[in-house]
This record gives C-alpha cells, structure tokens and sequence, in this order.
C-alpha cells in the first residue's frame, strides 16, 4: 500500500512543487518595482541631517532621525 501526504496526491492530481512560493513567478507589482530608479540617502542628504524638496509649488523637508529613519512632511 502506498500513502500519501499531499491531498492533491490523494485525490489523484499531481502536486506542484512550486505552488505556495511566492518568489516561484514574480508578480507584475515586482517587476515593475526593480525597474525603478533607486537613488540613495546619501547621495539626498550628504552630509546633513534634513534637506527641502521642491515639487511643483510645494515644498518638502526631508530629515534623517537620530534613529536612522527617515521623515518626509509638507
């Protein structure tokens, strides 16, 4: 007698091996996520711990924490 854990086995159909791992086939989401432009923090901020950002008529400040996170507020 042969047993069986998989209950795709069981029932007769072949079991995937691939099918619960998500990295088995990218998403659209990403794909187009490794195609963006990457740009450090470092190369924003340099030497400074806050920057301002100008985008159409508003403008940002970007700040680095003492923690090492960063904050980005209008």
């Amino acid at each position: 007698m042969q047993t069986s854990t998989s209950t795709d086995q069981a029932a007769g159909a072949p079991a995937a091996a691939n099918d619960c791992d998500p990295r088995a086939r990218p998403t659209p989401a990403l794909t187009l996520l490794d195609s963006r432009k990457r740009i450090s923090s470092q190369s924003l901020l340099g030497n400074e711990t806050e920057i301002e950002i100008e985008h159409g008529q508003q403008l940002y400040r970007l700040r680095l924490t003492a923690l090492g996170k960063l904050i980005l507020t209008k």
